[in-house]
């Protein structure tokens, strides 16, 4: 699982060098761990607060809580990002604001693999591209490349992460 998170902070440092944000990966705050006995509430204020603090200080990714196998991060960009795909991780995106281009499908160009088994690269050739806005709920599946290839002045996105493979793996024993 480690493997997995620093994976991950690898890929938001590519995406960084692109956006012109100045976190780096192995920084990415954490504001809460996930409870066991109680549900974690994210209040509109709180995540407009972070909204504003992330433009402030050109911040690209806050962990709004971190369950190990799953975190639920808000991601703030205002340039494309590095294509990626995940080996294990599936996303699902709320967008909360702003408007730009998602390409999904086809194959990664040069792709770069990861320890975990992630990929990155500059771009996707032949993939489908739509346009996302507010309101708009993006499942991506373990597998898939993807990249928010164009974004119109800034897009900012509730980012909900999960092992989606290791749930298949448990859901199919559970079967037998």
């Amino acid at each position: 699982m480690s493997r997995t998170l620093i994976a991950i902070g690898a890929l938001f440092a590519i995406a960084l060098t692109e956006s012109g944000y100045s976190q780096t990966a192995s920084r990415t705050e954490v504001l809460q761990q996930a409870p066991t006995d109680q549900p974690a509430f994210f209040p509109a204020a709180l995540l407009q607060s972070q909204y504003d603090r992330m433009d402030l200080n050109k911040i690209l990714t806050v962990r709004l809580m971190e369950g190990g196998n799953y975190n639920v991060n808000i991601r703030h960009l205002t340039a494309r990002e590095t294509a990626m795909v995940h080996a294990r991780i599936a996303d699902i995106w709320v967008v909360t604001e702003g408007a730009g281009s998602i390409v999904t499908g086809g194959e990664l160009v040069d792709p770069k693999s990861s320890a975990a088994g992630d990929e990155t690269a500059a771009s996707i050739r032949g993939g489908n591209s739509r346009e996302v806005k507010v309101g708009d709920v993006i499942y991506i599946p373990p597998g898939l490349p993807h990249q928010m290839a164009e974004v119109r002045g800034k897009v900012t996105f509730l980012n909900i992460r999960f092992d989606a493979r290791t749930l298949q793996e448990q859901s199919h024993r559970a079967a037998r």
